[in-house]
């Protein structure tokens, strides 16, 4: 089980394992949040439109990897607000997890509230059904000093993905309100050139 805060996020940090295990593996990605306040004040991308254009991104991409978009579960939590529901989620999974899953949930340090959530909760969850836990971060890496990384991060595992990175970048491309390949945008897109490049490298950074 996958666990996604905004739609994309699966994508991006665990793209390449979503392809390397699709053909033999039942995937769940539980999509937490939609993702619809990414652009406040933008008067054409309203929470509205972005809630649903994310929703549809999120299904091309992770057909893009081989996922289908029956794999996924919509909790549907406000965007922003999942810090308030960290406890229903934990007592979520805890009741939906079983001992010999693998959960992928967003970095406990990410940087941004609700990914922060979300790990808290995944992390106490796994804990009490015994099952094993991997963390993937996204905004961490836009913040983090580079030399400081080996004192925030867990047993960092790297996965090679150069055998299927031209198909998560296929993936990632089809993240168009977030790389701002959309109309009527004023704003900066939220996943500018220089914040893809991150995310195109052939291996992803799994956090035990």
């Amino acid at each position: 089980m996958l666990l996604a805060t905004d739609p994309g996020d699966e994508v991006l940090g665990c793209g390449g394992l979503l392809k390397c295990v699709a053909e033999h593996t039942q995937v769940r990605i539980l999509a937490l949040a939609d993702g619809e306040a990414c652009y406040a004040g933008e008067p054409w991308w309203t929470p509205v439109r972005l809630r649903q254009a994310r929703r549809d991104e999120q299904c091309e991409a992770l057909e893009r990897v081989s996922i289908g978009a029956a794999s996924i579960v919509r909790l549907g939590i406000a965007d922003g607000m999942l810090a308030a529901h960290e406890q229903a989620l934990e007592r979520w999974l805890r009741g939906t997890l079983r001992p010999n899953d693998l959960l992928l949930a967003p970095w406990r340090f990410d940087g941004r509230a609700d990914h922060e959530a979300a790990g808290r909760a995944a992390c106490r969850a796994a804990r009490s059904v015994g099952c094993a836990r991997l963390e993937y971060p996204v905004w961490g890496w836009h913040w983090m000093d580079p030399g400081c990384a080996h004192m925030a991060w867990e047993s960092p595992r790297l996965l090679d993905i150069e055998s299927v990175i031209d198909c998560k970048r296929g993936a990632v491309s089809l993240l168009r309100t977030q790389t701002g390949a959309i109309e009527y945008l004023r704003a900066e897109p939220a996943l500018p050139a220089r914040v893809l490049a991150r995310f195109q490298r052939n291996h992803e950074v799994f956090l035990a």
